[in-house]
């Protein structure tokens, strides 16, 4: 037993300013013991510490008082949610209602993003092991290649002669620079130079059509002088359109002058595409 009781550990506390290892040190008291004399009585201010994270406490609860979420402010001074949570947990957020529901709408996108994303990256290689796989498949195009293609694409987005109405020309449309690109080698394997077709933009009066020409001729090689005024289209305020912003060019308009024997050259290959076809269903 010792003979310091707890007035004389309180004057060596509040006289001396003593730290609890410097008290027990002189009275050889047990830490316990000694906190339990020194009950409401302050430490020496050089006893303390200082907090190095009293001013990341105060930036949270300023960040708080802004209407932050505890996520957010916990990111953003990066400490863990737990300790954000703690230094403001005193402060109620208060959310507008719309805020809150976006808040609410774009956390779930994020989850959704998240629980997809190893789907999506394990698809992602699927198709591009099935693109190459295919790519070699198709190696490179020989004339007869180029005319089947061309004849059926032109089948398929080219104007064609009715039975009431004979207009037997080449005109093909198509807002895709690689189908444009896939006819234009026909034209070639057929005679037909690039420089003999005349170009026209068919677009949307809200856009910039001379823009969308310049991109169509240096996409395709194609010479300006050969394109034509554009044809531009009524905007319907009614209509929900996809196909705007700085990646919108329109549709292409290739049409072949003098081209009626062309026509008629494309008539009898898809002539025969189809009796080919038709002949091996029936051989099946």
């Amino acid at each position: 037993m010792t003979g310091y009781d707890a007035t004389e550990v309180r004057r060596l506390r509040t006289e001396e300013q003593l730290s609890v290892r410097e008290i027990r040190a002189r009275t050889g008291l047990g830490r316990n013991r000694i906190y339990e004399m020194l009950r409401g009585v302050p430490a020496p201010e050089r006893t303390r510490r200082p907090q190095a994270k009293d001013d990341l406490r105060a930036e949270a609860v300023a960040l708080r008082s802004t209407g932050r979420p505890v996520p957010e402010i916990a990111r953003q001074l990066g400490v863990s949610r737990s300790t954000a949570y703690l230094w403001v947990r005193h402060i109620p957020l208060e959310r507008d209602p719309e805020q809150e529901r976006q808040r609410r709408r774009a956390h779930s996108k994020l989850m959704t993003e998240a629980r997809w994303v190893d789907h999506r990256r394990e698809r992602d290689e699927a198709q591009a092991k099935a693109h190459a796989v295919a790519g070699r498949m198709v190696g490179q195009l020989d004339d007869r290649d180029l005319l089947v293609l061309g004849a059926a694409i032109y089948w398929c987005e080219g104007t064609k002669s009715k039975p009431w109405r004979r207009d037997d020309h080449v005109q093909f449309v198509n807002s895709d620079p690689g189908l444009h690109a896939l006819f234009l080698r026909f034209l070639e394997v057929c005679g037909v130079d690039r420089a003999v077709p005349t170009y026209r933009v068919s677009i949307h009066e809200t856009a910039d059509p001379d823009a969308a020409a310049e991109w169509w001729a240096a996409e395709l090689g194609l010479p300006r002088e050969r394109f034509r005024r554009a044809t531009l289209k009524k905007h319907n305020p009614r209509t929900v359109r996809r196909n705007g912003g700085d990646e919108y060019r329109g549709c292409l308009v290739i049409n072949v002058p003098r081209s009626r024997e062309l026509y008629w050259q494309i008539e009898g290959m898809i002539a025969e595409l189809f009796r080919s076809a038709a002949e091996r269903t029936s051989a099946l």
